[in-house]
């Protein structure tokens, strides 16, 4: 018997079995166009996301750049000043010249004559007012005697109004009494109340004031943290990188190695600061709130980054490159600093800049080393006191004077721009010196 499909048979089956094929065909096509709508509508939040939180902090962070302030004619009599025959800088130091700013406040409101009043009247200047006035003198000795124009600081109150931070009259969140208020009016319509570049937010330490607030301090810290962390965490990441990738034999104890360096590059940073604490602190003795200890603290962080990154880079050089060094009697040794380093070296300096720039951002195990204490003065060595911008953001952000929370944001961007240079130097360190294979 003839078991044979017809030829009718045949065409059905195979028109079937394309429906078939082409009915799977849609379904994937479909999924597959899902899943980069679902992917594309990820990376489409995401941007949204980001750029919302880039300008909320721009919006809330920009006027911190600009300083509100008074301009007053001071009159440096010797007599106001306190001083006596002696105009030597140490005299001149401790003159008063806080008196000088009060004056001249009452010269322009004559009508001021409470004590209460004056009170009020002399808070619209910062209280950091005659420090600035005494460095000038100290500067320029010949000024005693002579009515001069300058612009100082107006207190926070002041320039959060005058910015229009906050409204007139506490149920705005002023902080300004009636009378202040027309005082302030006054001073602008005679031309006495301007914004003008803040310089002192970028040259300044720390302070209780924030009008005087600045973060010279923190980026010096920061300065000095990165050095000493660049400086013990790069030669041992790349040398351990070297050895365990060019010389060290394959054997258990080299993969438990192996395996512990890939542990600790995902280790909570806030645990380093606990070991730091332990070791370099109450072990070792080292000051606390110091550079030094914050950078040993962040190698410890950054070592396996950069060890990680640096085998990488060592992987990434092809195999004949090691074999004709040696094939022209280069010596291991000689084989990997003279031929195989400087083909790795662009992507280990990758790694190491992106390592700087997350340990820049850190604060965590920083503040478990006593870098949150407030410090005024600005550090001169990795030995002294300091602070480091994270956490100086961090102190801003918990404070209760409004005007800090616009430094808050504006350190920020400064912080934010750090870390775009540092990753936008690793980008192009890559792109030009990087070889492709």
């Amino acid at each position: 018997m003839n078991t044979e499909l017809q030829p009718p048979d045949r065409n059905l089956a195979s028109a079937q079995v394309r429906q078939i094929v082409e009915a799977g065909l849609a379904r994937r096509y479909r999924r597959e166009r899902r899943f980069r709508a679902y992917g594309l509508l990820s990376v489409v939040s995401g941007v949204l996301f980001l750029g919302f939180l880039l300008a909320t902090i721009a919006l809330n962070g920009y006027s911190a750049f600009r300083q509100t302030k008074l301009q007053l004619d001071l009159d440096l009599d010797p007599v106001v000043l306190g001083l006596g025959d002696g105009a030597d800088a140490g005299v001149l130091a401790s003159a008063d010249y806080q008196a000088v700013v009060k004056a001249s406040l009452g010269r322009l409101f004559p009508q001021v004559v409470g004590r209460k009043e004056r009170r009020e009247l002399n808070a619209l200047v910062s209280a950091s007012a005659g420090y600035i006035l005494r460095d000038m003198v100290v500067a320029h000795p010949e000024l005693v005697g002579r009515r001069i124009t300058a612009w100082l600081p107006a207190d926070d109150t002041v320039d959060m109004l005058f910015k229009g931070r906050v409204g007139r009259g506490p149920d705005a969140g002023g902080q300004l009494n009636q009378a202040q208020l027309a005082w302030v009016d006054e001073l602008i319509a005679d031309g006495r109340i301007a914004l003008r570049f803040n310089t002192a937010f970028f040259t300044n330490g720390d302070s209780r004031e924030p009008e005087m607030a600045g973060i010279w301090g923190g980026t010096k810290g920061s300065f000095f943290m990165l050095l000493v962390t660049l400086v013990l965490s790069f030669p041992l990441g790349v040398s351990a990188a070297i050895y365990l990738e060019e010389f060290a034999p394959r054997n258990r104890w080299v993969d438990f190695i192996e395996v512990n360096i890939n542990n600790l590059a995902a280790v909570p940073s806030i645990v380093f600061g606990l070991l730091g604490l332990a070791v370099f602190i109450n072990f070792f003795g080292l000051p606390r709130s110091a550079p030094l200890v914050g950078g040993l603290v962040l190698s410890l962080m950054t070592l396996p980054v950069i060890i990680i990154a640096s085998r990488a880079a060592l992987r990434a050089v092809p195999p004949s490159v090691r074999e004709a060094a040696l094939g022209i009697g280069s010596s291991p040794m000689q084989m990997v600093f003279h031929h195989v380093l400087p083909l790795a070296m662009p992507g280990m300096l990758t790694g190491a800049i992106i390592g700087m720039a997350r340990a820049l951002g850190e604060s965590a195990p920083l503040l478990m080393v006593g870098m949150v204490a407030f410090i005024v003065d600005v550090p001169s060595t990795p030995l002294d006191p300091a602070t480091v911008l994270p956490v100086q953001i961090y102190l801003w952000a918990d404070s209760p004077e409004r005007a800090f929370a616009e430094r808050t944001s504006a350190a920020i961007l400064v912080l934010l721009g750090f870390l775009l240079v540092m990753n936008m130097a690793a980008v192009w360190l890559r792109s030009r010196f990087e070889r492709h294979w």
